[in-house]
């Protein structure tokens, strides 16, 4: 990420550096001129699950360290740059870019995730990135059931010069993503992203829906959707592991946005998933501003998530 735009791993450090401090000053409070036996990697293990990386990612780390420094003494940094080792381990394998393939077109992205993630605004973002490729875009307001959701994929529209297909709110989604999928056919547009509602206090209802929209897309195209893109908020921490399992059984999910990294001290939490589900990593969220949503890099992230 860093080679990508001058600057951009100092936002990226900036964004994360409610995360970073989190762990960083624990650390420091843990391991200040201390030899790292057993209670030390036990206190080590607490507070990384406590910056939802998670019991599995927790346990890496202190195994690194008892591997190579066991009942020595151990400085912050070298904590820090073992963790930053660890977690480059486990996102490397999962950063990759949502690739657009010209075999598919249009190339069909189902877009879910929960209310409230910043899922219409990240189809804008990359309906953003997309124009600055030179492909042409059709956005689907699939998400019938708020007012607010239709009306900003139109202000998304309007600014990157996708076309929109929306309908009335209450409609049925299945029908709008039909109709989008009929129009960027028209078109010979490149990509249909399909914003999607995620209402999950009713979860049948929600799973039904989201069935109803993949088998209509299908009985257009039989490889769409192409893509299921979820997309995840960094700040709900935890819950976003059983977000992965509920929209896993709706949809195929195949790739992972995470948002909102800037203003949360859990962006651990992305680690904890990548580790448990290895579902690829499209893009970050690291703040409001239209190229603040960029593909996912896991040095970087993992450097500044460590502090290191």
């Amino acid at each position: 990420m860093s080679d990508k735009k001058p600057g951009l791993f100092s936002r990226l450090k900036a964004g994360l550096s409610r995360t970073a401090g989190s762990i960083g000053s624990s650390v420091a409070a843990v391991f200040t001129k201390r030899k790292l036996d057993a209670a030390a990697l036990e206190e080590l293990e607490d507070l990384l699950i406590a910056a939802d990386l998670g019991p599995a990612v927790a346990a890496r780390v202190s195994g690194k360290l008892a591997e190579d420094r066991f009942d020595k003494e151990i400085s912050e940094d070298e904590i820090k740059a073992a963790l930053a080792q660890v977690v480059t381990d486990i996102l490397e394998p999962v950063a990759r870019p949502l690739t657009i393939s010209p075999e598919h077109r249009p190339h069909v992205i189902l877009v879910v995730g929960v209310n409230g993630t910043g899922k219409t605004t990240t189809i804008g973002k990359i309906a953003h990135n997309l124009a600055d490729e030179g492909k042409s875009v059709v956005m689907a307001a699939a998400d019938t059931f708020r007012a607010a959701a239709i009306d900003q994929l139109q202000i998304w529209g309007d600014r990157t010069g996708a076309t929109v297909v929306r309908r009335d709110v209450g409609a049925d989604p299945a029908a709008v993503a039909y109709e989008g999928l009929s129009r960027a056919r028209e078109l010979g547009a490149d990509v249909l992203l399909v914003d999607t509602a995620g209402r999950l206090q009713n979860k049948s209802a929600l799973m039904d829906e989201l069935a109803k929209v993949v088998r209509v897309l299908g009985n257009l195209d039989d490889d769409a959707p192409h893509d299921c893109l979820l997309v995840l908020d960094a700040t709900t921490g935890q819950n976003a592991l059983r977000q992965v399992e509920v929209f896993s059984e709706v949809c195929n999910v195949t790739g992972l946005a995470m948002t909102k990294l800037d203003g949360t001290a859990r962006g651990g939490v992305l680690v904890a998933v990548a580790e448990r589900f290895a579902l690829p990593v499209h893009y970050i969220g690291i703040g409001e501003g239209i190229d603040d949503l960029q593909p996912f890099a896991a040095t970087d992230f993992a450097r500044a998530v460590a502090g290191a």
